[in-house]
C-alpha cells in the first residue's frame, strides 16, 4: 500500500468563449468527459478535481471562470499542496496563439501560450516556472488541446514532435470543425481596443490590463528570465500537446463518432485510445495512438510529447501506481 497516501489532483479547464466572435463548442464538452475518465479510470477523488468553465452546460458545476488569473491560482494551488510520489494533471481545452518571442538572441521565435477567456496570455514561461515548483518525486501532466500547443511547457525536451511525421493524411475531416487558435494581431487588436493605447507591444497592454496578475514572461525582464530557467536538469513535467507549434487543432462541431456532441479533435482522440485499449500506456503510446486516430479521421495535427526520457516510456498519469495498489 506504498502508494495509499498519495494524492491525485487535476485541474481541468474548458474556454468555449461563448456569444464571442471566437466561440468554441466542445471545449466544456472535453474536460466534462475527461473529469469522469479520471475518476472512473485513474482513481482521482471528485474532490481533487477543480472545474473552471466560462458557461453553464450539463454536468458541469463550474462556477469560477477560467481568467487568467484563476486558473494560475488553481493550478499554483495544487503545485504548492503537492508531496514526493503525488500526480498532478492539468487539462486545457481552448484557444492558444503564438507570440513574438522576448527572449535575447530570438528576435524572429514565436512562442507558446493559451488564451483564457479573458485574454490574460498563460505562456510557456508560466508552464515552466510550475513544473520548477513541483517537489522532488512528484508528477505533473499537462494536456493542451488548442492550436500552437507544442512546446507549451519552456525548455522540456521533445520526445514526439516536428520529426515524427511520416504521414499526411491524405482524407478530408468527414466532420465540420474550426480551429482552437486565435492569431496574435486579433488578440493585439482586442487588447489595444480596451486600454486604449496605441502600441503594438503586447507587454503594455497585458500589465495594464492585468498587472501582478499578467505572465511572467511580460512581468520579469528579458535576461532575468533566461537566468530564471535556464536549466538542462530533468525535471517531472509532462506535456501531450494537440499539435505542433506551427499548426492548428480542430473544434469539432458536429462529430458523428460522439453522437453529434462538440469536442476537440485530440481530446475526444485521446479518450478513444483510453477506451479501446484497458491494459496501461505509457505517454508515448497515448501520444502516438492519437495522432493515428486523428489521421484515420483526416485532421492534419500532429499531437507531441514533450518530457525527459524516463516519463516518456511511464505510465499515462501513473495508471500502474492505481493497479499495484488496489
Amino acid at each position: 500500500m506504498e502508494n495509499e497516501n498519495k494524492k491525485r489532483l487535476a485541474v481541468l479547464v474548458g474556454c468555449n468563449y461563448t456569444n464571442t466572435r471566437n466561440q468554441l463548442h466542445g471545449c466544456i464538452n472535453d474536460v466534462v468527459a475527461m473529469r469522469g475518465t479520471l475518476v472512473n479510470r485513474f482513481g482521482f477523488d471528485p474532490g481533487n478535481i477543480q472545474l473552471l468553465t466560462d458557461a453553464a452546460t450539463a454536468g458541469s458545476s463550474s462556477s469560477v471562470m477560467p481568467t487568467g488569473a484563476n486558473i494560475k491560482k488553481a493550478l499554483g494551488a495544487m503545485v504548492d499542496q503537492a508531496k514526493p510520489g503525488d500526480v498532478l494533471y492539468f487539462h486545457y481545452s481552448g484557444h492558444g496563439t503564438r507570440i513574438p518571442s522576448l527572449k535575447p538572441g530570438n528576435p524572429f521565435r514565436q512562442d507558446e501560450a493559451i488564451v483564457p477567456c479573458d485574454f490574460n496570455l498563460i505562456t510557456d514561461v508560466d508552464f515552466r516556472q510550475l513544473v520548477n515548483r513541483l517537489p522532488n518525486g512528484a508528477s505533473f501532466s499537462i494536456l493542451s488541446d488548442s492550436c500552437h500547443s507544442g512546446g507549451l511547457i519552456d525548455k522540456e525536451k521533445e520526445q514526439i514532435g516536428p520529426s515524427h511525421v511520416t504521414e499526411i493524411s491524405s482524407a478530408s475531416p468527414s466532420v465540420s470543425s474550426n480551429p482552437k487558435g486565435i492569431p496574435f494581431k486579433s488578440i493585439l487588436h482586442h487588447l489595444a481596443s480596451l486600454t486604449g493605447i496605441n502600441t503594438s507591444d503586447i507587454a503594455t497592454h497585458l500589465l495594464e490590463l492585468f498587472a501582478a496578475d499578467a505572465s511572467l514572461k511580460f512581468r520579469l525582464p528579458p535576461l532575468e528570465l533566461l537566468n530564471m530557467f535556464e536549466s538542462s536538469n530533468p525535471d517531472e513535467g509532462i506535456l501531450l500537446s494537440g499539435c505542433q507549434a506551427n499548426e492548428t487543432s480542430a473544434d469539432m462541431t458536429n462529430p458523428v463518432m460522439t453522437r453529434g456532441k462538440a469536442c476537440g479533435a485530440f481530446s475526444n482522440a485521446v479518450q478513444m485510445v483510453l477506451k479501446e485499449h484497458e491494459a496501461n500506456l505509457s505517454n508515448r503510446q497515448v501520444v502516438m495512438l492519437a495522432r493515428q486516430v486523428l489521421r484515420e479521421q483526416g485532421f492534419e495535427q500532429h499531437p507531441c510529447l514533450y518530457c525527459n526520457d524516463e516519463n516518456a516510456d511511464a505510465t499515462f498519469l501513473c495508471e500502474s501506481h492505481i493497479s499495484s495498489s488496489l
